[in-house]
């Protein structure tokens, strides 16, 4: 249930009768064993949802909708409330994108990117011998330009109604103290000893020396001073004066090479979106400097020749053709993307059906392609610390925004004085192209570092419309480079399958990304005979870890889907614990 965890807010959620209003699951079954029930009901709103990683995120929210705000507004409040109560991934110290749907049916995408320093160089991570070492990954060394704040002011500027103000302050309140709850007790204990590598890290999140205590009030007087100058002085009030001092200072201590010029040309930009048909129904996703959308977008046309829904789900001939598709989107997704301010990219072809079938014909569906036949590379994947909300507002305006530091609490850098963690965005370029990143991904030289340029991304959020124009779904996820996976398997289990919006977060999650040549399934996700039918077919399977200090699941799909009656299912995955609130 989801009221009692909200004192004071004003909703009225019906919690029942939602599964008989979603669309037929056709009959799909979990494994036994799968911790996440079929039936499972979502949360329903009649005028508004907001579904964030965070119960005291998307209560920050629905207020904001509440009092009037529109879906931007809602965003905005969202997004600053998760930099406190989220702090491995929800964040002002690093980047995203928002995918913007107006009622009218106007489309807007935001890209906030981070940007390189304009002291990097493209060799900037290697060593003496040519090696790829860790500077990328933790240290001040790894932080890009933050763009959070320049995004979220531009999208207020453009589609805002409230005073902003009143859109940061929910997050200033929040950082003045909060009672922690388990899943953000379990988050500081999971970091264990990386939270101790820099003083101002400890200091800020290991209060005493140690994890917080669930129920505790966990407060953070830097951070709150930091966005009480955010919302006194907008855009300003962290690209200059104190905050940004602080930020260069941080810099300075640490051997990082961001300056307060660095800080003063940040912008947001603008994009037209990623627009594709999957079945009569509009996929609306970002465009490069993310590579969510045209791969989302290649992974539909490649698979839309295929008819999934008349397949038995996860059986070994759906999870082949979903192994085989995914592995063609991404060795072209690693070979062409890229930020298109500094790169020519062939998008259209990318995205376009003639190009989709090409790659259609080139599947077995008897047998496994070895990657490398498609592709070059090496290397393991893993999660990031990204965080995705979704929100409608009462006049079916929607908002999608993904929003990352990267790595789970980024660079380990918290900014002494100003109390949040800086990004390690920079690993996300191509270090030494060819070589994996911390993902796995294999990226080429269209990646490779360069002053000012953006770092590639695999942040997909999506807004999807039905066939008849109206909108049907807001998603997105975490997740590092199964983040586009994650998203094509919840459009897919609605679109395909008929499951509604609550069943298809729920369902086992696979993955693979061209390299390493394997599919990466959740643990008990698959049926020991599926498993067996796959490997017969040359597929190579490895299942995540199951333990208690380990993430073993794959993403965390926040989504919320309109109804027929026109009220609004949402639902925040389980496997991190989030919340759904509607009103």
């Amino acid at each position: 249930m989801v009221s009692p965890l909200h004192p004071g807010i004003r909703v009225a959620l019906v919690l029942a009768l939602a599964w008989a209003c979603t669309p037929d699951s056709h009959g799909v079954t979990f494994p036994e064993d799968w911790p996440y029930a079929a039936d499972e009901s979502p949360v329903i709103g009649q005028n508004g949802m907001v579904v964030s990683t965070d119960d005291y995120a998307s209560t920050a929210g629905i207020e904001i909708l509440e009092a009037g705000g529109n879906a931007v507004d809602a965003a905005i409040a969202t997004s600053f409330a998760l930099a406190v109560v989220n702090p491995e991934a929800g964040n002002i110290g690093g980047g995203g994108f928002m995918v913007v749907r107006l009622s009218d049916g106007t489309t807007a995408a935001l890209d906030y990117r981070e940007r390189a320093p304009m002291a990097a160089s493209r060799d900037m991570y290697l060593d003496e011998a040519g090696e790829l070492t860790d500077a990328s990954v933790v240290g001040h060394l790894a932080v890009g330009v933050p763009g959070a704040v320049a995004g979220l002011w531009e999208a207020h500027r453009r589609f805002g109604s409230m005073e902003w103000s009143a859109l940061v302050e929910p997050a200033m309140h929040l950082a003045e103290g909060f009672a922690l709850r388990e899943r953000q007790v379990r988050q500081l204990r999971m970091a264990g000893e990386s939270l101790r590598i820099f003083p101002a890290t400890e200091a800020a999140f290991l209060p005493g020396g140690d994890a917080p205590a669930v129920g505790e009030v966990f407060e953070q007087p830097d951070l709150a001073s930091t966005l009480g100058r955010i919302a006194s002085e907008g855009r300003d009030g962290f690209y200059m004066g104190l905050t940004a001092d602080l930020v260069v200072a941080e810099m300075e201590r640490g051997g990082g090479i961001l300056t307060h010029d660095d800080l003063a040309r940040m912008e947001a930009v603008w994009r037209d979106p990623v627009e594709v048909t999957y079945r009569g129904y509009r996929l609306i996703s970002m465009p490069p400097t993310s590579s969510g959308g045209a791969t989302l977008a290649a992974m539909t046309k490649i698979l839309e020749g295929f008819e999934l829904g008349s397949m038995e789900y996860h059986s070994p001939e759906h999870v082949h053709l979903l192994a085989e598709a995914w592995k063609r989107a991404y060795a072209d997704r690693n070979t062409y993307l890229a930020d298109p301010d500094f790169v020519e990219i062939p998008l259209g072809r990318m995205i376009s059906d003639e190009y989709g079938a090409e790659r259609r014909a080139s599947i077995d569906r008897g047998r496994a392609t070895p990657s490398l036949e498609i592709g070059p590379g090496l290397g393991p994947a893993d999660d990031g610390e990204t965080t995705h909300l979704s929100v409608v507002d009462a006049q079916g305006n929607a908002v999608s925004i993904t929003t990352t530091i990267n790595s789970f609490f980024g660079s380990k850098v918290t900014v002494a004085g100003a109390g949040f963690i800086l990004n390690n965005e920079m690993d996300d370029f191509s270090g030494r192209p060819g070589f994996p990143n911390q993902y796995g991904l294999v990226q080429g030289e269209a990646n490779a570092i360069a002053p000012g340029k953006r770092m590639l991304s695999a942040m997909t959020p999506t807004i999807v419309a039905d066939p008849s124009g109206e909108l049907f779904m807001v998603l997105g996820s975490p997740g590092g480079a199964t983040i586009i996976t994650n998203v094509f398997q919840q459009v897919s289990n609605v679109i395909d399958f008929g499951m509604g919006i609550r069943q298809g977060l729920n369902a086992p999650r696979i993955h693979h990304q061209h390299l390493p040549d394997m599919i990466q399934i959740e643990p008990g996700s698959l049926a020991p005979d599926v498993v067996s039918g796959l490997e017969a077919m040359g597929h190579t399977l490895e299942e995540r870890i199951r333990a208690e200090d380990v993430y073993s699941y794959i993403g965390d799909v926040q989504a919320i889907m309109r109804l027929p009656d026109g009220s609004l299912a949402g639902a925040s995955d389980h496997r991190r614990g989030g919340a759904a609130v509607g009103y």
